[in-house]
């Protein structure tokens, strides 16, 4: 049962209030959404309220407020002070966060013996403070510093052996947002919030894509919500970094959506397909070359490219002729080493397309290409429309922006593809012999 709180500052939950509290009916199945989340609140400022907030979803427990050196000075000693009116509270300072299995398993350690904590920060106090709390059967709850999409996934991206992965653990009890504590994030990281949810348009094409070719799995449930705020954050792009409230609120809306779009499907398909496939190989396979760049700004800059193509393969006129699936065995070799490449490998052949299925596409293809690209379309936004968006907003767009090597980025948007199982505008492309000539103009 999930509770609402109104405090006397103006709410800007928008439709998340709506969900809080089990009354927003979902079109698509005509029954209320359900969250796993107990309070989500979004507003100007939430100063006073914290033990409020806390109290009703943490009751008579021993709380431990977990933040950094940074996020302490910016939040976490507020919260500490107001939540020393519940009863028993203490504050942990971590030097050196890092969500790691080493980093989680420290974090377990030196919270012990706490019943509650508290998160005070962005992705990797929060997300490590889920997975810690998720494998030791405790409570959490998360003050966010800045917006991202990670406050509300019931998943944590880990890192284990020098790979990042997602790992599937707990929800918050509840999600705390203060805007104007979040106004005074660094720009950078609001930059890379928005190049992250922008991804909407790219995401959705390639699931749906995959639902009407094979029949996967699809839900409309989080384009519809994500589509209450989505024009309004792209007309209003400019503002984010000028400390506008209402334009910071459609952000964390939109951030907010995104992440319980795992909740509502059961899978990351509605915001990670084939621009999350790159940003991946830009943090598996740069090593060294690595920029330091964000997850959010390189979803960006992925997400121009892989609407460059959708738009292209999709505003054609012609249909694509596909052939079967070739995976490059000794290409990947050479690049990534034996062990990647039957990694990847062992994902591209759960989709590959084999001479059948291939006659199959191609019929259906001639038979009514402007019938199935139709509804594609109707989701697909234009690429100028999302790049006019990311240029107010500031945020890189190009490989080189980026501070990656234009050659590099070329080689993983022709292999992305062969990372995941999920299929994508990536093989509609390469299956048909288009991808090498997109990736030599446009990237």
């Amino acid at each position: 049962m999930t509770t609402s709180y109104s405090a006397t500052a103006v709410s800007y939950g928008g439709v998340i209030d709506q969900l809080v509290a089990g009354e927003w009916i979902d079109p698509t199945t005509k029954a209320p959404l359900r969250l796993p989340i107990e309070s989500i609140v979004i507003e100007s400022t939430l100063d006073g309220h914290e033990a409020d907030l806390i109290g009703r979803l943490h009751p008579e427990r021993s709380l431990l407020v977990v933040c950094d050196e940074n996020t302490r000075d910016v939040l976490g000693a507020r919260i500490f002070q107001a939540l020393k009116a519940l009863g028993t509270v203490d504050e942990f300072i971590w030097k050196q966060p890092r969500c790691s299995e080493e980093g989680v398993a420290e974090l377990m350690v030196e919270t012990r013996g706490y019943e509650a904590l508290i998160a005070v920060g962005s992705g990797t106090v929060s997300d490590s403070v889920k997975y810690a709390t998720f494998q030791d059967g405790r409570e959490y709850s998360v003050f966010p510093t800045s917006p991202m999409n990670a406050y509300t996934t019931p998943t944590a991206s880990v890192a284990s052996s020098g790979l990042k992965k997602s790992i599937t653990c707990h929800s918050a009890r509840g999600v705390f947002f203060d805007l104007e504590v979040m106004a005074g994030c660094p720009q950078r990281l609001v930059r890379a919030a928005f190049a992250d949810v922008i991804c909407r348009t790219t995401a959705q094409v390639d699931w749906l894509m995959s639902h009407m070719l094979f029949d996967t799995t699809y839900s409309r449930s989080p384009y519809i919500l994500l589509a209450y705020d989505e024009d309004g954050l792209l007309d209003h792009a400019a503002d984010l970094t000028s400390g506008n409230i209402e334009s910071l609120a459609m952000l964390t809306r939109i951030s907010t959506i995104m992440g319980l779009g795992t909740i509502f499907t059961g899978t990351t398909h509605s915001g990670s397909m084939a621009e999350h496939m790159i940003s991946h190989c830009i943090d598996m396979f740069a090593g060294q070359a690595h920029p330091g760049t964000s997850h959010g700004e390189q979803v960006g800059v992925t997400t121009l490219t892989l609407s460059a193509l959708q738009n292209q393969i999709l505003g054609s006129d012609s249909p694509p002729e596909i052939c079967p699936t070739v995976i490059p065995h000794e290409r990947l070799a050479q690049r990534y080493g034996p062990e990647v490449a039957a990694m990847m490998a062992e994902q591209a052949g759960k989709k590959a397309i084999d001479g059948a299925t291939a006659d199959r596409l191609n019929a259906r293809f001639a038979e009514d290409w402007e019938g199935f690209a139709a509804p594609l379309r109707a989701v697909m936004l234009p690429f100028e429309r999302l790049q006019a968006a990311m240029t107010a907003a500031g945020c890189q767009q190009t490989a080189a922006d980026l501070g990656l090597d234009p050659g590099f980025y070329r080689q993983i948007v022709s292999d992305g593809r062969f990372t995941r199982d999920r299929f994508t505008a990536l093989d509609l492309a390469d299956d048909s012999g288009r991808l090498d000539a997109f990736v030599a103009g446009h990237c």
